[in-house]
C-alpha cells in the first residue's frame, strides 16, 4: 500500500471513530435529557431547582428560562393553567397590577409544591408593573394577553437611597414575549400596558443566595444622569410609588 492509500484509510478509519464517539455523546445527552424533556412544566421545575441548589448561576437560569418560554406553545400554556377560568371576575385595580396565584395540573414527574412561585399578573390599559429592582431573586415573565411597553435596567449597586442603574432594554412586549431578572442581568423592570387588558405568566424564586429578598421602587422620573450612561435614581416607598407610576400619565 503506498502512503497516499495508506492516509486515506487511515483518515477514514479516525473519522469513523469521531463519528461514532459523537453519536454515543448525543445517545447519552438524549438520554439525559428525556426525563425532564416530556412536558415544558418539569423541565421548569429543573431549571428552578438548579438555580436554588446553585447548580447553575442566575444568568444561565435566565437564557434557560428564554429558550424555554420560547419553546412553551402558548395554547397548551394557557390551556394548562386554566387560564380563561383563571381570570373569572378578575378584579384590575385602578393602579398598578393585581395577582392571582397559579396552580399547575398533577402532572407525572412534577412534585406538588414546585421550586417556584407561579402567578398571573393582570392590569387595564395604562396601569404598570410600577418600576422597581431588586435584591435575592429572580423572575422570568411571559406575555400571555395584550401587549405592554417593557423597559429594563442594570442595577449597578445601591446608595443609601438610591439605586445606580444603567438602561438595558426598550421595547414592545408582545404576545409570547419573555423576559426576566436576575441580581446579575437586568435586575431592574418596569411594564405598562398598552391594550386594553394585558397579562403575564411569572416564575418566582424569593430569598437566593441565602439571604432575604428585597424590592427596591424608583423615581425613574427623578432620575440624574450621570457621565458613564448610568442613572441615580431614588427609591421610593411603595405607597408613593404605585400613586405616581401605578397609571402613566406620561405619553
Amino acid at each position: 500500500m503506498n502512503r497516499r492509500a495508506f492516509t486515506k484509510e487511515l483518515l477514514a478509519t479516525v473519522s469513523s471513530f469521531a463519528l461514532m464517539d459523537s453519536l454515543f455523546a448525543y445517545n447519552a445527552f438524549e438520554n439525559k435529557i428525556k426525563p425532564i424533556a416530556d412536558h415544558w412544566a418539569i423541565q421548569l421545575n429543573e431549571f428552578c431547582s438548579d438555580l436554588r441548589t446553585e447548580s447553575i448561576d442566575a444568568a444561565q437560569w435566565q437564557a434557560y428560562m428564554e429558550v424555554l418560554y420560547q419553546q412553551i406553545q402558548l395554547e397548551d400554556l394557557l390551556k394548562f393553567i386554566n387560564f380563561d377560568n383563571l381570570i373569572k371576575g378578575f378584579k384590575y385595580p385602578d393602579l398598578g397590577v393585581h395577582t392571582k396565584p397559579v396552580k399547575f395540573p398533577k402532572l407525572s414527574g412534577l412534585p406538588e409544591q414546585t421550586a417556584f412561585m407561579k402567578k398571573v399578573f393582570g392590569m387595564k390599559k395604562d396601569r404598570a408593573i410600577i418600576p422597581h429592582g431588586h435584591s435575592n431573586m429572580a423572575s422570568a415573565h411571559l406575555v400571555l394577553k395584550g401587549e405592554m411597553h417593557l423597559r429594563h435596567y442594570e442595577k449597578i449597586r445601591q446608595e443609601e437611597e438610591n439605586l445606580i442603574i444603567k438602561p438595558t432594554i426598550d421595547h414592545i412586549a408582545k404576545l409570547g414575549d419573555n423576559s426576566s431578572i436576575s441580581d446579575e442581568k437586568d435586575n431592574v423592570h418596569w411594564f405598562i400596558a398598552n391594550t386594553e387588558t394585558a397579562f403575564t405568566f411569572d416564575v418566582i424564586l424569593l430569598d437566593l443566595n441565602g439571604q432575604s429578598y428585597d424590592i427596591q421602587n424608583i423615581d425613574i422620573y427623578e432620575s440624574q444622569n450621570l457621565s458613564n450612561g448610568t442613572m441615580r435614581v431614588p427609591i421610593l416607598d411603595v405607597h408613593t410609588a404605585l400613586k405616581k407610576y401605578g397609571k402613566n400619565t406620561h405619553h
